[in-house]
């Protein structure tokens, strides 16, 4: 979908936040007797509302032959309702002076407008006019299929090592065992040129029912008359059947993969050690969170000052822990570093290792480790601030710890993390034998 400038990566510098905390979110949850489950969240400090809805679909509840299709609602659900025709979701949102936009992910697909709160109506009343009568077409679909196919093109196919991130990572899962994370969220386009309408229809039918849906509606507005609306709007739209659940046996210490993957787009190889991490709701992923932020994000990471501007052997690294956002089953972390002209990739592979091998030999120090805590905890006192963020703060709370209350009570996770964590995840999930790399060549297509 388009992007939005509310959705622009921000940085801070953060001093010493760590002891102040979050200030606590004042939250209202209900249901409505068709299941949707509401949270209302209001912050009469700025004049804007959010209207997120989410749905608790996402390419982990595909199925074999019909991949894509989590992704490609995402394109459809702005192609005309009931009562809105093609086109005019985004156009209304924008002339009543808003922002709209959505995204897909292995867990979930979003779905949000940002409106001067005296258009709350608007975007409930959009987001139930689609939840209830979506034009699911045969021309919206060949028209959609082919918007899909061109942003692969766009953002996959056509960039250096993109392709890498957004296919290759995936197949360090087992499909066999696991197959709902072992395939990428853009899905196949064998499987969406073999889609018919018949097919999407039923997919639409049984997950963007409400009973498989969230609402939260973040930032100026009145409770009660939110109530009412809700109400009014999504009241009488018709509860689904249950979706079938997912099945995902993963495993830790499987064995190491190396792959190497021929890339025509990147001038430079590029290594990309990847590791098998345990869902967001485990107990160890705010010290792999941590543990990402001072290994290799910024210009204070280890790989930035040691392999990028002590060695200059790469000239660039990074590293990212389930790039799509948090999953309820297995993720990945992954170590990258692109290498600098005339330096041979083995030799980039070996020093990003030999950090890891200090990692699990003296760990981190404690200035890192409030440096990576003082940035989350900035990163989300600001996001809480917009009203979009905040909700989905809260949306993220409710689905992948099981309370939309979480949202106050998860940044504790994080600043108890201590360096004796670190060392020990380090140790735990950054080894060989759980997980694989893959060397990105210059060179033909696979």
């Amino acid at each position: 979908m388009r992007s939005s400038s509310l959705l622009l990566s921000f940085w801070l510098t953060p001093i010493g936040l760590a002891a102040q905390g979050l200030p606590r979110i004042a939250i209202e949850q209900y249901r409505l007797d068709n299941g949707l489950a509401v949270v209302l969240a209001p912050d009469r400090s700025t004049q804007v509302v959010t209207v997120n809805v989410w749905y608790d679909v996402g390419s982990r509840n595909e199925v074999r032959g019909r991949t894509g299709f989590a992704h490609l609602f995402e394109h459809m659900m702005f192609q005309g309702s009931a009562n809105v025709k093609k086109g005019d979701h985004f156009a209304l949102i924008e002339r009543a002076g808003g922002e709209s936009n959505a995204s897909t992910a292995e867990d979930r697909t979003n779905y949000f407008a940002m409106l001067p709160s005296n258009r709350l109506n608007l975007g409930l009343w959009l987001e139930a006019d689609r939840m209830r009568a979506l034009a699911v077409t045969a021309e919206n679909l060949d028209n959609q299929r082919e918007a899909v196919k061109e942003e692969r093109r766009l953002r996959v196919d056509n960039q250096p090592y993109t392709a890498v991130i957004f296919e290759g990572l995936y197949g360090l899962e087992d499909s066999t065992r696991c197959f709902p994370y072992s395939h990428s969220v853009i899905g196949s386009m064998d499987d969406l040129n073999a889609a018919k309408v018949e097919d999407v229809q039923a997919f639409f039918d049984l997950y963007y029912a409400p009973n498989n849906a969230s609402l939260v509606v973040a930032g100026d507005f009145d409770p009660t008359e939110a109530k009412r609306m809700i109400g009014e709007y999504f009241g009488s739209i018709p509860r689904g059947k249950s979706p079938p659940p997912v099945s995902c046996d993963f495993r830790y210490d499987t064995g190491s993969v190396r792959r190497s993957w021929p890339d025509t787009k990147a001038t430079l190889p590029a290594t990309f050690q990847v590791y098998r991490v345990p869902p967001y709701d485990h107990a160890d992923y705010p010290a792999l969170s941590l543990l990402s932020t001072i290994l290799g994000q910024g210009e204070s990471s280890r790989l930035n000052k040691s392999v990028v501007r002590t060695q200059r052997k790469a000239q660039f690294a990074f590293t990212g822990l389930n790039l799509a956002g948090p999953r309820r089953g297995p993720g990945t972390f992954f170590v990258a570093a692109i290498a600098n002209q005339g330096i041979a990739v083995d030799s980039v592979d070996a020093a990003v290792a030999a950090e890891i091998a200090v990692l699990h030999r003296t760990g981190v120090t404690p200035a890192e480790l409030e440096k990576a805590k003082n940035g989350y905890l900035a990163a989300r006192i600001q996001q809480h601030q917009i009203s979009y963020f905040l909700a989905e703060s809260i949306q993220e709370a409710a689905l992948f710890l099981g309370d939309p209350a979480a949202v106050n009570t998860d940044p504790e996770r994080y600043l108890a993390v201590t360096a004796a964590d670190i060392r020990r995840v380090a140790a735990k999930y950054l080894t060989p034998a759980n997980g694989g790399t893959f060397i990105v060549t210059p060179g033909s297509g696979q």
